[in-house]
């Protein structure tokens, strides 16, 4: 089918993404279930909190193994902590493992500024990505973090931005798509980039 689901494994910012899916003109539904991430078209998994708490949450309702599943055979797309956990493992609270779909850890950010880092930063594209079709270099969106993903392979590092130093701001492998910054928080270029993924069912 064609609609979007949204994992909600009781750490997400849901209704601030559904109703920008809304915005743009996609369904969504938001699901703890399972089966309804096999018949969706794409599955995003937002996330709003601490790594560790959310890995043991997505591991106790069987929505992890599920989005691992699905990785592949439709499009994912993980949101601020839910791009995190997309990674091997993090080190926030503690070493935790990750949903191992992109390859490297989360670490906290390196930086002489404040954490968390909140506010607006712009975009570089290293890598030409369909998820940022329609945008140009030093597009500007909306972040709330600290810590980021460090991917092993540099070709799947699909954004980037600085906070001090070079932050990764998106990863993309196979069918499977992170934001460390927020699409529905980001206006007309955070609905371009939720376009571009539901362009991709």
């Amino acid at each position: 089918m064609n609609y979007i689901a949204i994992v909600d494994y009781g750490v997400g910012n849901l209704k601030s993404v559904a109703n920008a899916l809304a915005h743009i003109g996609r369904t969504a539904l938001v699901t703890s279930d399972p089966a309804e991430l096999e018949r969706a078209g794409a599955v995003i998994l937002p996330g709003v909190g601490a790594f560790p708490n959310a890995a043991d949450k997505l591991r106790g309702t069987g929505l992890g193994p599920a989005c691992v599943q699905q990785a592949g055979r439709k499009p994912v797309l993980g949101i601020c902590l839910g791009m995190q956990l997309l990674f091997d493992w993090g080190e926030e609270v503690r070493h935790c493992e990750g949903l191992g779909l992109v390859s490297g850890s989360v670490k906290r950010i390196q930086t002489d500024l404040k954490l968390p880092h909140i506010g607006w930063n712009s975009l570089t594209f290293p890598i030409p990505s369909p998820l940022f079709r329609g945008l140009d270099e030093g597009t500007y969106v909306y972040f709330v973090h600290s810590y980021c993903g460090h991917a092993v392979f540099k070709e799947d590092v699909i954004a980037s931005t600085r906070y001090g130093p070079e932050v990764t701001a998106a990863v993309g492998r196979n069918g499977v798509y992170g934001c460390q910054f927020h699409p529905e928080k980001s206006g007309e270029a955070g609905l371009q980039i939720l376009k571009n993924f539901g362009d991709l069912i």
